[in-house]
């Protein structure tokens, strides 16, 4: 049985890919190329040239890197 979590973005920080870098300790093109394979956090758009990927789903993906997957659902 699959649980669709749904949060509240209100209260959740933003993070750069520096930090995105950081945390998971992953190259950007690594990050690009998990996350077009559906195992890292999809990023969001937030200006014509800048994006940045919800902590909450860092922290996820920090949690369980070998068995995250991108929740279809959402």
């Amino acid at each position: 049985m699959n649980t669709v979590v749904v949060r509240d973005r209100r209260k959740d920080r933003l993070l750069r890919i520096a930090e995105v870098r950081q945390r998971t300790g992953l190259s950007v093109p690594s990050v690009y190329r998990r996350e077009a394979a559906g195992t890292f956090p999809a990023r969001i758009r937030t200006g014509p040239r800048m994006v940045a990927w919800y902590e909450s789903d860092i922290d996820d993906f920090v949690a369980d890197p070998g068995g995250y997957r991108v929740n279809q659902a959402a």
